[in-house]
Parts: C-alpha cells; structure tokens; sequence
C-alpha cells in the first residue's frame, strides 16, 4: 500500500475484519475504541474503521513532513501523527489485521486508557481546529517541496 504509492500510511484494523472481540480484545477496550474512532472520524473529517491500532507503516515523505517533535512522548503520540498528517493532505489506508490479546500483548491499564482516551479527544479537537482553519496554518504536502529546497 505504501511501498506501491497508493497511500502515504498504511494502519493495520482489528475492526475491519470483524476478529477484535473473537481475538480477546476486552469488551471494554473495543467499545472505546470504536467511541473514539467514531468521534475522530467526525471531528477531523476522515472515514477510518480504527486509529488505535499499533501497525502502522509511514512513508519517509510522512515522516521528514510531520514535525513529530511536537508530539506527546505517550501513546496519544500515534493519533497526533495521524491528525497532523491527514490535515497536511497525505492519504491513509487500511487493512484487516487478526487481533490476539494475552497478558503481554498490551501495556496500557485501564487508568492509563483513561488517560490515553481524553488525550485522544484533545487531538481530535486540534484535528477540528485545524479542518475549520482556526488553528495555525497547517502546511500541506504540496508546501514542502519549496520550503525544503530553499533550506
């Protein structure tokens, strides 16, 4: 997907093909999940079955764009890169992911899920911010290709 050009990211989904709940996700953990994707997808105008998802592939075009010294040290880091990255105009896809969940496959708790949540929904108020053009000027990607050879 991204090695052909097709997309500039690529996410793995355990919603797409219908396994999260069948591979042990906690109930708790998926209702969140589609919570929240539910409100990013409204609130930065994009259309994913999930953002919480820890495959992820980047195009070096994504990655030398999107400041990432601007992001959260912590796991809200995943959804800020991709709010910025779909506000700059690069194109995200997905795929169907299995989901297989045991005690070592997830470090984050329950509280620290609070936490990582209402992270999220700060991002996803950015994201509106941004697409109502009240925020600053997001740079898009078609903004780079000049700035970059004048530096």
């Amino acid at each position: 997907m991204v090695a052909s050009g097709v997309y500039d990211i690529a996410l793995g989904s355990r919603i797409l093909g219908k396994g999260a709940l069948q591979g042990g996700m906690p109930l708790w953990k998926y209702v969140s999940n589609r919570i929240l994707t539910f409100i990013e997808n409204l609130m930065i105008g994009q259309k994913l079955s999930e953002y919480h998802t820890g495959y992820r592939v980047f195009s070096s075009r994504v990655l030398t764009a999107v400041p990432l010294e601007e992001f959260s040290d912590d796991f809200v880091f995943d959804n800020e890169i991709l709010v910025k990255a779909h506000s700059m105009g690069f194109k995200i896809g997905e795929i169907s992911v299995p989901t297989k969940y045991f005690p070592e496959a997830s470090s984050i708790n329950f509280r620290r899920s609070l936490q990582y949540g209402l992270g999220v929904l700060a991002c996803s108020f950015s994201g509106l911010w941004i697409r109502l053009g009240l925020s600053r000027k997001t740079r898009r990607i078609g903004d780079f290709s000049s700035s970059q050879a004048s530096s």
